[in-house]
């Protein structure tokens, strides 16, 4: 993958993510706070716990810390997945965001 593919799908991912931010807050109480700096969005929750994606543009990765741990995705047939489970972005941060929420959210791409 070149630089430019991986910063356009990287991109999508995190427009994704505020996309789906701006839903959870439009259908439920979640009140998630999300914010863009560059290439890193901060989800912050109404106990003040925060989740933060950034880009690992050398890398070709995306990072998410949050309060379960931190986790490395990397593109993988069109999916970003776990460097070290297999597991997707997408329903690791629906579960990490439901855990910190106290309710059950769900993130997609």
């Amino acid at each position: 993958m070149t630089d430019l593919e991986y910063l356009d799908r990287a991109e999508a991912l995190l427009k994704a993510v505020e996309t789906a931010c701006d839903r959870i807050n439009d259908q439920s109480d979640a009140d998630i706070d999300n914010q863009r700096s560059g290439g890193m969005v901060t989800l912050s929750f109404a106990n003040r716990s925060q989740i933060i994606i950034n880009l690992q543009k050398p890398l070709h990765e995306v990072w998410m810390a949050a309060q379960a741990g931190g986790f490395h995705y990397k593109l993988n047939a069109g999916r970003w997945v776990d460097t070290k489970d297999g597991s997707e972005f997408f329903a690791r941060l629906s579960a990490c965001a439901s855990q910190q929420a106290s309710q059950s959210l769900a993130f997609t791409a």
